[in-house]
């Protein structure tokens, strides 16, 4: 007596296919990483304490161009040290070596550190990071 049916051709698949899993995997990851770089910067935090911020004549601003200006003057990356020791001499009594930093949101991180840097290497001692005070009008809103 024979089973019909029950020849070689038709055995159980005992394996998964994993391929169409796979795919759908890396769709979700190539919409997700278009996702993640359509969203904007998270916002930088306004000042609350304005009381506690020292006055200080020195005032060096890293503008949205990544570029560095004390006043109107556009300071060019080679000369920043040079210049922040020339500031140094010319404010060092008024200031006690207090500067204070005011960078665009948009400005890179390490054009900060390097001011940072240059500045503590000219002789200043004393750093302030300078935001938009809350009530205060905007003025780089050019």
């Amino acid at each position: 007596m024979s089973l019909i049916g029950s020849g070689p051709e038709e055995d159980v698949m005992s394996t998964i296919n994993i391929t169409p899993f796979t795919d759908v995997l890396l769709v979700l990851l190539i919409i997700f990483m278009i996702l993640t770089s359509l969203l904007k910067p998270p916002p930088v935090p306004q000042v609350k304490n304005k009381l506690k911020v020292n006055q200080s004549p020195l005032v060096v601003i890293v503008n949205p161009k990544d570029e560095v200006q004390v006043g109107a003057e556009t300071i060019p990356k080679a000369e920043l040290l040079a210049k922040m020791k020339d500031l140094f001499y010319q404010f060092q009594v008024s200031s006690q070596g207090d500067i204070i930093i005011k960078a665009a949101p948009t400005a890179k991180y390490g054009t900060v550190l390097t001011l940072m840097a240059d500045a503590k290497a000219a002789g200043f001692t004393k750093f302030g990071l300078a935001n938009k005070i809350i009530g205060a009008p905007d003025s780089n809103s050019n």
